[in-house]
C-alpha cells in the first residue's frame, strides 16, 4: 500500500546576498543536493540510484513547464497547495550519488518568509514529497518501485545528509562593506580642502 514519504535534507546557505544569483524573471536563486542515493537516510529509508534516475526523468517534464512547485513546510497531503508556493525548482542535475538543484525563491507570501529566513543566516531543509511503499531490508527500509516524486519543500528538520543549499552567484560580485558610506563621508571631510592625508 502506498503511503505518504517525506525526506528531509539540509539546506546549507552561505552568507553572501541573494541579490547575487537571479532567476530570467529577477527572482533569488540558491542551490544544493535535494537528495542522496544508495545511502540509509536521517528517516532510515533507502532510495536506489534507479528510481531517482527515472523520478527524475519524470520531474524534469515540470521543470522544463516550470511547474515544479514546493511548498514552506511540509502538509501531509499528495496535493501542492498553490497558496503556500514558495519556491520552484529550475535545474536538476546529478552531482556522484546527489540530486542537485537550482530553486527559484517565489515572491509569494511564503516565498518571502524562505527568502527571509536563508537572508538572514537561518539554516533551512529540504524535503522530498512522495507516494510509495517501504519494505524492510535487513537495517533499513527500502523504498520500493512504486514511488512516485511529488515535489521539494522546504522545511525546518532536516534528513538526509549534507543538503545544504547556497544562494547562487553569477558573474563576478563583492560582499558590501556595511561602513562603505561611512568611509566616503569621512575621505569627503579630509580631502574637503583638495589634498587628501595618507596613512
Amino acid at each position: 500500500m502506498k503511503s505518504l514519504l517525506i525526506e528531509t535534507l539540509p539546506f546549507n546557505v552561505s552568507p553572501i546576498t541573494l541579490t547575487e544569483g537571479k532567476s530570467t524573471s529577477g527572482n533569488p536563486l540558491v542551490e544544493g543536493i535535494l537528495a542522496t542515493v544508495e545511502v540509509k537516510n536521517g528517516n532510515g529509508r533507502y532510495y536506489s540510484k534507479e528510481l531517482w534516475e527515472r523520478e527524475l526523468e519524470k520531474y524534469n517534464v515540470l521543470v522544463k513547464e516550470r511547474r515544479a512547485c514546493g511548498e514552506l513546510d511540509h502538509p501531509d497531503s499528495q496535493v501542492i497547495n498553490l497558496k503556500n508556493v514558495s519556491h520552484n525548482i529550475s535545474k536538476l542535475w546529478w552531482d556522484g550519488d546527489n540530486v542537485m538543484g537550482s530553486i527559484e525563491l517565489l515572491p509569494t507570501p511564503s516565498g518571502n518568509i524562505l527568502k527571509a529566513l536563508i537572508g538572514a543566516g537561518i539554516k533551512v531543509g529540504v524535503s522530498s514529497r512522495g507516494m510509495g511503499s517501504l519494505k524492510q531490508v535487513g537495517e533499513v527500509l527500502e523504498v520500493q518501485d512504486d514511488f512516485d516524486l511529488l515535489c521539494w519543500d522546504f522545511v525546518s528538520t532536516p534528513s538526509n545528509p549534507g543538503s545544504y543549499m547556497t544562494p547562487l552567484r553569477e558573474g563576478l560580485s563583492t560582499l558590501i562593506n556595511p561602513y562603505s558610506k561611512v568611509n566616503s563621508i569621512i575621505t569627503d571631510i579630509l580631502c574637503a580642502n583638495g589634498t587628501c592625508p595618507t596613512f
